[in-house]
């Protein structure tokens, strides 16, 4: 058993692997940064106390240092930038360096069993694939880690984790990172809200308006709902479902003349402006997430159906005279999204008899429950099925485009009309349940007319 790395050994300038397992090494030699071309290094089970500078010289790619007496990594270690993988388990690190952030290679880390309380926010720019933090003292996951979209394996268990709480925790990454991105999305909106009622000359006003497909998010189902035309962006974006009786509704709306729009914004009281919106901000933090519900960007920039009436008040004074109109119309189409997946839910297990799980966009996306129930309503409406087996839990892509193409198709053989028909990106991404509902809908409303004439 080796008490320190012999000195010939450094002289092999050839080596690209060395093993140095479960020995009592307590001190890496400088001369080690001879070997040029060593790109896997096994430290692990000796007794070291910290790592030399030098180390973070070699063109290493794996760098296992578990089970010794680490208590930090060197700051150098930013130098690695073939590391791949990097294994510092079991040790006594108490935190991890800023310039870890700088191993762009880095694709598994393994800091299990050490005493960290903060990860750094610099973890979020490696392109990590599985990472291992459990067994430490970890209170706090970054809201920024949401942002690690090829992160495939996270490991956080024994951890006294307080956000994400842990009942969330223990549903896994999936769940993690939608709570993280709720976080995100409620600060954004409260600061966004806080910065309108305190400069109100300032609230956003409406651009160009387009039609949306519903699967933004929005149910624009009968094509009527209108949206701004800049969209959020990709990290901001999130759901909410925000039941009616929890918003502070006024009795009534501002009402002003159109011909004087210059001047609609003198009427304005900030200090009564900011009690509405501190109303607002209070209800923000206990919303609950809905898939089918709009981004939260967007929040503020939905525009009211083009059915008012000219004599009212026009459209763009609408939204500069009271924001919390915009609001106010959100929260109700959000309502009305819910019921029609509420209705979709109840649909299918009425007919099918089953229990369906709570995330409804991943029990359907397969299109294995769809296929079933217009087989129901017309048996052998769709002839071949692909169904999970206990050796293929999980259906491939292909499998499960074939079951929602063969669902739409079986819809327009019984009569569903095109504008009712949901697309396949809606059933197979799990972002549009408002139209698929609709489909549901009208194949039961079809098959019940049909029935009704024949007897």
């Amino acid at each position: 058993m080796l008490t320190e790395v012999p000195t010939e050994l450094c002289h092999f300038v050839s080596l690209e692997t060395l093993n140095l397992y479960h020995n009592c090494i307590k001190v890496i030699p400088d001369a080690i940064v001879n070997l040029q071309m060593l790109t896997y290094l096994n430290l692990s089970r000796n007794q070291l106390s910290s790592l030399p500078a030098c180390l973070c010289g070699l063109p290493l790619k794996v760098l296992i240092a578990s089970n010794n007496k680490l208590g930090s990594l060197p700051e150098e270690i930013g130098q690695l930038k073939q590391l791949m993988e990097l294994d510092v388990s079991c040790n006594e690190i108490t935190a991890l360096p800023q310039q870890i952030g700088q191993l762009k290679s880095l694709k598994e880390l393994n800091v299990r069993r050490n005493y960290l309380e903060v990860l750094p926010q610099e973890l979020v720019q490696l392109p990590l694939v599985k990472f291992d933090f459990s067994c430490n003292k970890v209170l706090v996951i970054p809201i920024c880690f949401r942002k690690m979209v090829q992160l495939q394996v996270l490991l956080l268990e024994n951890n006294p984790l307080q956000s994400p709480p842990a009942q969330i925790c223990t549903k896994g990454k999936v769940h993690i990172f939608k709570y993280l991105t709720v976080q995100a999305c409620q600060i954004k909106t409260a600061d966004s809200l806080y910065l309108n009622a305190i400069e109100p000359q300032h609230l956003p006003q409406p651009v160009e308006e387009s039609k949306k497909d519903s699967d933004s998010g929005v149910g624009s189902d009968n094509g009527d709902k209108r949206l701004s035309a800049t969209e959020p962006s990709d990290e901001d974006t999130i759901s909410f479902n925000v039941p009616m009786s929890d918003i502070v509704e006024e009795d009534h709306i501002i009402k002003d003349d159109s011909g004087h729009h210059a001047n609609s914004r003198k009427g304005w009281n900030v200090k009564n402006m900011d009690v509405k919106y501190r109303e607002i901000l209070l209800l923000i933090p206990c919303l609950p997430t809905y898939p089918e519900a709009a981004e939260c960007d967007e929040l503020l920039r939905i525009e009211e159906d083009t059915q008012w009436q000219a004599d009212e008040i026009p459209q763009r004074n609408l939204e500069s005279i009271d924001p919390q109109f915009t609001i106010r119309r959100k929260m109700e189409q959000m309502r009305e999204e819910r019921e029609l997946v509420e209705q979709l839910r109840e649909n299918i297990e009425t007919r099918l008899k089953i229990c369906l799980p709570e995330d409804l966009g991943s029990a359907l996306m397969d299109g294995v429950v769809l296929c079933h129930l217009v087989n129901h309503v017309r048996p052998r409406s769709v002839g071949s099925i692909h169904v999970p087996s206990p050796a293929v839990p999980k259906l491939s892509m292909a499998k499960c485009r074939r079951n929602v193409e063969n669902f739409l198709d079986a819809c327009r053989k019984l009569g569903i009309p095109e504008e009712k028909l949901c697309l396949p990106h809606h059933i197979l991404e799990e972002k549009g349940l408002v139209k698929v509902s609709i489909t549901v809908q009208a194949l039961l409303d079809v098959t019940t007319v049909k029935q009704a004439l024949f007897t």
